[in-house]
């Protein structure tokens, strides 16, 4: 009389595994939908809306073949307008929902912080952030992959070039008062404690604030040969004006979150002879065969963020193509671990220990309303 019974649990047992298998969210016949969550408003939009069309830019041309294993990406945009808060309830409200397969393209610091604790609760793969924050790489989360350096990588970058080829040594600090500045403010000083030198100055400003002027007549004080800025692009401009009103004559230097060609629309003239480390070759390069591609497939304006969010796309087609017809969250984790891939001139690679997928940085430097690359890097 138990074997009935045992049937009946097996036959059970089979079911509740089938619908474990298919228990991700997102994934459907025809479709697979994936969240985003970032600035399409505010002080970071420009940063937002690149990472956006970058990637609807290369989804739209898988779409158009047919998808991947007959499935259309699909992005399901919420805009946090760079608040932490926003980015917190957007985040958990995607996955309540079941929604959305993964997440993908979030932009900052502060904002991925605060989406983390409902993203490693629930396990869902949190992939390639505009953002360079050691919080998404030490310690190794299995759910989060990051494509782009870190921000250790290009503050190591920035203080190499104006301490050796510019001979700089009076660096001051003009920093977003919370996690984004202190990251870049932790790389920075280590950077310059290799080479003897300390930050000689530091002042801070408020994450989407126009306020800038009392920082910088704060700065001035410590007679600085070079400022770092940590912010983002109408800041800056903001800032060098300041700067400039103040008969500060320091040069600025900036990590890639800026935003380059927001900043430079922002900041015109003002932003002549502006350094920023970039974490993307040049979306102007077509000596690449990557950035042709890129050009190729863009409907709007090229830039640093969109190339950023165009690379990330081409990571995560490459690994669901690996993962097979039917995907799982599980299968994808597995298929980045042993992802090692040419895109065209720009290298990606990751393993079951590393989920850091380049660490190539790029100097830049703003001449005529351009993002000239530095030559030679240092």
């Amino acid at each position: 009389m138990l074997r009935p019974v045992l049937c009946c649990t097996a036959v059970f047992m089979l079911l509740i595994g089938a619908l474990g298998a298919r228990a991700d969210g997102g994934a459907e016949p025809g479709a697979l939908h994936l969240g985003m969550v970032n600035a399409q408003s505010g002080p970071a939009a420009g940063l937002g809306r690149g990472m956006l069309d970058g990637a609807q830019a290369y989804f739209s041309r898988i779409n158009e073949a047919g998808g991947v294993h007959g499935r259309r990406l699909n992005l399901v945009l919420r805009d946090d307008g760079y608040e932490p808060a926003r980015t917190a309830r957007f985040t958990e409200e995607l996955i309540a929902s079941r929604g959305v397969f993964a997440l993908f393209g979030f932009v900052g610091t502060p904002t991925s912080r605060a989406a983390m604790p409902s993203v490693l609760a629930a396990g869902v793969p949190y992939l390639f952030p505009l953002s360079g924050a050691e919080v998404l790489r030490e310690p190794l989360h299995r759910t989060v992959f990051n494509v782009r350096a870190s921000y250790f990588a290009e503050t190591e970058l920035l203080a190499a070039y104006m301490t050796g080829q510019l001979k700089l040594k009076r660096v001051a600090l003009l920093m977003q008062n919370d996690s984004f500045g202190e990251t870049v403010k932790g790389g920075l000083a280590g950077a310059l404690h290799k080479r003897g030198l300390h930050v000689v100055g530091e002042a801070r400003i408020l994450r989407n604030s126009p306020e800038i002027a009392g920082a910088v007549r704060q700065l001035k004080q410590a007679d600085p040969e070079a400022i770092v800025f940590i912010g983002t692009y109408r800041q800056l401009a903001a800032s060098i004006r300041a700067a400039r009103e103040q008969g500060l004559k320091a040069r600025f230097f900036s990590v890639s979150f800026v935003g380059t060609e927001s900043f430079i629309a922002e900041a015109g003239a003002d932003a002549e002879g502006v350094y920023i480390s970039q974490v993307v070759p040049s979306p102007e390069d077509r000596s690449l065969p990557l950035v042709r591609d890129y050009q190729a497939d863009m409907r709007g304006p090229l830039g640093h963020a969109s190339l950023e969010g165009y690379i990330g796309a081409a990571v995560l087609v490459e690994a669901l193509r690996r993962v097979g017809p039917e995907p799982t969250r599980e299968r994808l984790i597995e298929a980045l671990e042993s992802l090692d891939i040419d895109l065209g001139g720009f290298h990606v690679r990751f393993g079951p220990t590393d989920h850091q997928g380049s660490d190539a940085v790029y100097l830049t430097r703003i001449e005529q309303g351009r993002a000239v690359p530095v030559q030679p890097q240092p």
